[in-house]
């Protein structure tokens, strides 16, 4: 399950959870789980930095909820979650895991670890081979994790199931083609629930949307538009060499959001064909973080410096910018922007304050990279050159 998807169900229950905290590194996204947590709940949702989907759900406060198994409660208000209920509920498994520095046990089933805390009695060499911890039967659970795999240590979060489909479409990945310099097109590789009665569960579609399709063609490849949002202005054709920047437009540009694609297409409001692509990558602390799921998009570029940064399938000339790529590896693939960055400060609304501050768009060719303060992409945009005035 996505991190969008976790966000979107603690808001759908604003009237009983009352506070969230989200907890990420802000400085190195990449290096730490994005965490989710209730503290008036007792829980923990923690999501892998670079996938953004669930990896492990932690109970931390077993007094401020109830659970069950298999239709029986092992933990309420009126039952004590002890090492003597856990196994009259899920019956034995291997000795747990001592922990000396933290003075806890943890006893592991496949998807599942207890750990109690107490004053144990440890063997470190028993018969057998396997250590000797003795808990008491009224000996309690401090915290527990649900989680996939059969190691909590070494668990990783799952592919998408498909009950989370939910007639959606998601990116598998979506690759930015080039052709002398400039973007071209987009060629998806999108994820489906299976048709009615096909053994598959998932199915894969392909597909290439250009620059100068119409609404036809795109919804052919990606289907309905989550939302469709008409532009009130432009705000950046002040930047555009035309000389016809400054007059009114008669048409009104219009974006179809794909929300669980990362992606928004924008239309010429004459024409009704694409003009560009916007591909977001979902980053904690930027603006728009938990509107779109995050694009996997990659961008096939000529390396012209030394080094083997995304080095891609053994062709040392050829590398790679993803969602996850930084900025300053960025430079070292494009080389360095010629000119100075435009500064793009956003707010709902002229009385809201932005809280994560201003984020900066180079620009090469026909492709806008919109830079978070912490070097990491926020977006990228492709335009096409035609309507290099938008």
């Amino acid at each position: 399950m996505s991190i969008y998807q976790v966000i979107r169900i603690i808001r759908s229950q604003y009237e009983t959870i009352k506070e969230v905290d989200l907890i990420y590194n802000e400085s190195k996204p990449l290096e730490s789980d994005i965490v989710i947590k209730l503290p008036l709940d007792g829980i923990c949702f923690i999501h892998e930095p670079d996938t953004q989907q669930l990896k492990i759900i932690e109970i931390y406060d077993l007094d401020r909820v109830k659970l069950s198994y298999s239709g029986s409660y092992f933990n309420s208000p009126t039952i004590k979650p002890t090492f003597e209920q856990v196994t009259k509920s899920f019956g034995h498994t291997r000795p747990g895991e001592y922990d000396t520095a933290n003075n806890t046990c943890t006893l592991s089933f496949r998807g599942l670890s207890f750990v109690f805390s107490g004053n144990f009695k440890y063997e470190p060499s028993n018969k057998h081979g396997v250590a000797s911890i003795q808990i008491s039967d009224s000996d309690s659970i401090s915290r527990l994790y649900i989680y996939n795999g059969n190691s909590l240590k070494d668990t990783r979060a799952p592919s998408m199931p498909v009950d989370c489909y939910l007639g959606n479409c998601f990116t598998d990945n979506v690759e930015v083609v080039m052709e002398d310099g400039l973007v071209q097109f987009l060629k998806f590789r999108l994820l489906a629930e299976g048709n009615p009665g096909s053994i598959e569960d998932i199915r894969i579609k392909e597909g290439i949307i250009k620059f100068g399709d119409t609404c036809q063609d795109v919804t052919t490849v990606l289907g309905a538009p989550c939302r469709i949002f008409y532009k009130p202005e432009d705000k950046m054709r002040i930047h555009s060499p035309s000389p016809r920047k400054l007059n009114k437009s008669q048409w009104s540009d219009y974006f179809f959001n794909y929300f669980t694609l990362g992606l928004d297409i924008l239309f010429d409001g004459r024409t009704h064909r694409v003009k560009k692509f916007i591909l977001h990558t979902n980053y904690p602390g930027h603006y728009n973080f938990s509107t779109y799921y995050r694009c996997n998009f990659f961008i096939k570029v000529l390396n012209i410096n030394d080094g083997d940064i995304g080095n891609i399938s053994g062709d040392e000339s050829l590398l790679v910018i993803k969602a996850t790529t930084n900025w300053e590896n960025v430079q070292h693939l494009l080389g360095k922007p010629m000119e100075p960055p435009v500064v793009l400060n956003r707010a709902s609304s002229t009385n809201s304050v932005n809280p994560f501050g201003a984020t900066f768009c180079y620009g090469y060719q026909n492709m806008i990279i919109e830079v978070m303060e912490n070097n990491y992409i926020a977006s990228v945009s492709l335009f096409w050159k035609k309507f290099n005035g938008s």
